[in-house]
């Protein structure tokens, strides 16, 4: 069974944001029993990120309602763009270098910024030194600012001029093979899945509810690949790369289980939560960060 706290991630992400980004307890430990989740792991889950500044809470009458902090926005709003991408961009040309000398008594702040930094898709070129192909200058600007670390840090945008090629530099600093190798056992599992459950659909076999845990589920294992996917552009790929595949899969499965998925949140949260702060051009179906196929395949 997934992390308690994890999953709450993954449930803010792909629902309560499009609600006003606001959920009664009593709401979310009901959607969190479909998973096993019990009342006691969701209460200290919520705890726990409340401390670590992702959520704040407001008491109405005797309920408590949680929603997110604008740190918490801005992270649900990168991870969706991430997620929801189906296609790898195209590059400048140009790296993106980032070197920090944090000192021994800022071990824990180190650390913390290695973390930040590989979920940001940069990857490790040297002991002290990230590298990027992509356009993180806001993203180092937050965690500088974050960390107060600006003394500690240097960034630098670069083009390399060899003796390598760029591929190089990708091969020193990302393990993307094993990264490939995540993609297709992703594929091997959900595209057996896909096609039971579309099956199943078809035949009213499935509960508006065990589509809702499909969906998120499909939601929490594609979102690990945050954690490992640098996101690279497609000049640096290879030519075959199982993301892409995988990607393309995940958005078919999503938009399989989107409606019923959506109807079993919306019963849950219509009890004791305000609907009219759903965004209107939500759609589930047609989630705004999923390209159309045409633009995939062109």
């Amino acid at each position: 069974m997934a992390n308690t706290q994890s999953m709450i991630f993954t449930i803010y992400g792909d629902y309560i944001r499009h609600y006003g980004n606001k959920i009664w307890i009593g709401s979310l430990i009901r959607v969190l029993k479909e998973f096993g989740h019990n009342e006691q792991s969701v209460r200290v889950a919520v705890s726990r990120m409340v401390k670590q500044g992702w959520i704040q809470s407001e008491k109405k009458g005797n309920k408590s309602y949680y929603f997110l902090t604008p740190r918490g926005e801005v992270r649900m709003e990168e991870a969706a763009r991430r997620i929801f991408k189906l296609q790898a961009h195209d590059w400048d040309g140009k790296w993106r270098m980032l070197m920090y000398t944090i000192p021994e008594e800022k071990r824990q702040i180190r650390d913390e910024l290695r973390k930040e930094l590989l979920w940001s898709g940069f990857g490790s070129f040297s002991n002290g030194c990230w590298i990027s192909p992509n356009n993180l200058e806001k993203e180092v600007k937050m965690l500088v600012e974050k960390y107060d670390i600006s003394e500690y840090v240097d960034l630098f945008v670069a083009d390399y001029k060899g003796p390598q090629e760029d591929r190089a530099l990708v091969e020193k600093s990302w393990p993307l093979d094993e990264i490939e190798g995540k993609y297709e056992e992703f594929i091997s599992t959900y595209s057996k899945r896909y096609i039971i459950h579309q099956s199943a659909m078809a035949s009213g076999q499935m509960t508006d509810a065990e589509c809702f845990v499909e969906r998120t589920n499909l939601v929490h294992e594609y979102r690990k690949f945050l954690f490992t996917d640098p996101g690279l552009p497609k000049e640096l790929l290879p030519s075959m790369w199982n993301g892409d595949h995988a990607a393309l899969l995940f958005a078919q499965y999503y938009k399989l289980l989107a409606e019923p998925a959506s109807r079993f949140f919306e019963e849950v949260f219509r009890e004791d939560n305000d609907m009219r702060r759903k965004d209107k051009s939500y759609d589930a179906a047609d989630h705004p960060y999923i390209v159309n196929q045409s633009a995939y395949q062109k």
